[in-house]
């Protein structure tokens, strides 16, 4: 229902905008509060969203898949990425890509080229996808405090000391500040927000890069291989394909970019794409390599859970 109030919401400013209202200074072409991004906003949203937390996996998935495919898989993702950016700008505007009516959320783009019916499962997709991310970054996020904890109490007492940390407790916290900070009204319009979340989406990578650096300087040299960690050595052969899919789920979910873009099947249906061209074609393949990549990540995430919740004990302090 809440969706829908805003498809009428928009459709409503749109008409405002035929109408004439659409002319004044405050307001955008479509009757909308004007915008007001630049360049360094933007580039702010888009560092954000590409270099996000999923960058700090990627030294491990490239342990697992080696110097050959770790670094070809990471060239694929990232074609992949700059490929579906560059449809969405003929999403954006329906049913013409450039004088149609702005869609301003992944829904609006689904119900103007693809239909209610479509739009209102993509809908429950988003949901499940959201409550999916919601509970992974809340049990990182607990993880993470309890980890630093710990760090702080072994520095203090020393690596023998008995330093426990609740991650139930993290886990409370975590949420209350979410639900706190969910309460504010135009969050979406803290301009200075984005800027902050490009500094520490840099952070993440400036982590990965000092702890490689002084790993080297330490004089521990880890081996690498063009094949990754080695079967009968380092692991069983089974845990090396379940660690294979991991790896891909890894980096896949490091391009988080393209959670903000508009998919292959918005793009089809508006540029009406003939059936079994060149472009139906490659389009249809890129979307189902991007299936199997997600069904591999998910089978290998699934066993990694199932393999760590069977030690978790939940409300008890982790050592």
């Amino acid at each position: 229902m809440v969706m829908e109030r805003q498809e009428t919401k928009g459709a409503a400013a749109f008409n405002l905008a035929e109408s004439g209202l659409g002319d004044r200074p405050d307001l955008d072409d479509d009757g909308r509060e004007k915008r007001t991004g630049t360049l360094v906003t933007a580039s702010a949203h888009i560092i954000t969203a590409v270099i996000g937390s999923g960058v700090l996996s990627l030294a491990w998935a490239i342990s697992q898949l080696g110097w050959v495919i770790g670094p070809a898989v990471l060239v694929a993702f990232s074609v992949i990425t700059w490929f579906c950016s560059s449809l969405l700008a003929d999403c954006y505007r329906s049913p013409d890509a450039v004088h149609g009516k702005r869609n301003y959320t992944y829904g609006q783009a689904v119900r103007a080229n693809l239909g209610v019916a479509k739009y209102r499962l993509c809908s429950v997709a988003q949901y499940v996808n959201l409550v999916g991310v919601t509970v992974g970054y809340t049990i990182t996020t607990a993880i993470s405090m309890g980890a630093i904890k710990r760090s702080n109490c072994f520095h203090r007492n020393g690596h023998d000391a008995a330093c426990l940390a609740s991650d139930t407790t993290n886990m409370i916290i975590f949420a209350a500040i979410q639900i706190i900070l969910s309460q504010l009204p135009n969050f979406h319009k803290i301009w200075w927000l984005s800027i902050v979340a490009a500094v520490m989406s840099l952070l993440y990578s400036t982590i990965g890069l000092g702890l490689s650096i002084a790993k080297i300087a330490g004089g521990a040299h880890a081996k690498t291989t063009l094949t990754g960690v080695t079967v009968g050595v380092d692991v069983s052969s089974s845990e090396k394909i379940w660690r294979t899919f991991q790896s891909l789920g890894d980096i896949a979910f490091a391009y988080s970019y393209s959670n903000v873009l508009i998919e292959i099947q918005m793009y089809m249906s508006q540029a009406k794409v003939r059936r079994f061209s060149p472009t139906w074609t490659w389009m249809n393949v890129l979307s189902l390599a991007c299936l199997v990549v997600s069904l591999l990540a998910a089978a290998g995430s699934i066993q990694g859970l199932i393999k760590s919740v069977a030690h978790y004990k939940p409300f008890s302090v982790q050592n």
